[in-house]
This record gives structure tokens, C-alpha cells and sequence, in this order.
């Protein structure tokens, strides 16, 4: 017993920290990597991001459906709050939103070397190519990789309140808009209802 004490205590702390670290990169080696669970919580992160109103814009319409979603719940949201009132809104886009799609590049460089009699010259040749990377899914289909989503940009917000004639309820209302939606004070205005 007093032998492993003692080879215990001649081990440094930085052999105890490398064992540490070899004991855990073996664990993470060894965990299940999962046969079908991450495909299946991936599908419905899929089906979930398809129901959010900024997925899959992909025309005009689409826009149009969300600015309509967007301006109704902005509606009936702010119309909770007191002294605000009735509300209408009106929102427009800058831009209908974009995907970033996964793309493989390659380039290459080629030198050509030319003598002839006692002159040489040499040029280069460089050339680049993209192509873009599709994902399959389980039922043979191919679609693009996306990496990013950009959520469409809000040029503008209008809203009209009954309770927009007392500047406390104007401020709250800009800041609301401003807190949800990321714009700029200059681009909302707030009216007065009839």
C-alpha cells in the first residue's frame, strides 16, 4: 500500500492532466454515435423551421404572406397594451430574404515554360470553379445544402393607434418596434386613428 502511495505522489500534475484528458478523449471515442436519432430530431427541426413564417421564402408571395402574418400579430399585440387601443399596421420589406447556399470551390494554376532558340518565356494560367453541395434526403431527392438564412429586411414599420396622441404611448410603441423587429427609430412611424 505504501509503495502505491508513493508512486502516486511522484507523478506530476501535469502527467495527472494529460491521463485526465486521455481518459476522456477515450469516452468521447467510444460514445454511440447514434443510428437514426439525430436523422429523426433533424427531420422534425426541419418540419419545425418550416412553420416559422421566415421559412422557405422563396416568392413574392411568400413575402406578402409574411409581412401579413407579421403586421397582425404586431396589431393585436400592441393593442393589448394600455392606452394604446385599436392599432393597424403596415410593414415593408427591403428584401424577401435569402439562402446561403454550401459551395465547393476549386482553383487551380498551371505555368507554361516555352524556350526557343535562345530566348525562353514562361505564362500563367489560373482557372476557378464552384459547384454547389447538395444534401439527400432518405427518399433519394437532392436539395442544397443551406448554411445560412437570412430573414428578410424590414424597410419600414407604420402603425396607427387610437392612443398615438400622447407622446408616452408613441415612445412605446417605437420601442417596441424597435426591440421586435430590429429597426432603426427613423424607419417607424406612429399615427393618431380617427
Amino acid at each position: 500500500m505504501r509503495q502505491w502511495r508513493d508512486k502516486w505522489k511522484s507523478i506530476k500534475k501535469d502527467q495527472i492532466v494529460i491521463l485526465l484528458l486521455f481518459g476522456l478523449l477515450l469516452v468521447v471515442i467510444a460514445w454511440p454515435s447514434g443510428d437514426g436519432a439525430d436523422e429523426a430530431s433533424s427531420v422534425s427541426e426541419q418540419e419545425a423551421s418550416a412553420q416559422t413564417p421566415s421559412a422557405n421564402l422563396s416568392s413574392e408571395e411568400d413575402a406578402e404572406n409574411l409581412t401579413t402574418e407579421l403586421e397582425t400579430r404586431l396589431s393585436g399585440i400592441l393593442s393589448q397594451v394600455q392606452g394604446i387601443g385599436e392599432t393597424r399596421v403596415m410593414i415593408t420589406l427591403k428584401s424577401d430574404g435569402r439562402k446561403i447556399v454550401e459551395k465547393d470551390t476549386e482553383q487551380s494554376e498551371e505555368k507554361e515554360e516555352s524556350t526557343d532558340e535562345g530566348s525562353s518565356s514562361s505564362s500563367w494560367q489560373s482557372s476557378a470553379g464552384e459547384s454547389t453541395i447538395y444534401e439527400k434526403a432518405s427518399d433519394g431527392s437532392e436539395t442544397p445544402f443551406v448554411t445560412e438564412e437570412l430573414a428578410p429586411e424590414i424597410l419600414g414599420v407604420l402603425v396607427i393607434a387610437q392612443g398615438a396622441d400622447d407622446s408616452l404611448v408613441v415612445t412605446e410603441i417605437t420601442e417596441a418596434v424597435m426591440a421586435l423587429f430590429g429597426v432603426e427609430a427613423h424607419k417607424i412611424k406612429v399615427m393618431k386613428m380617427e
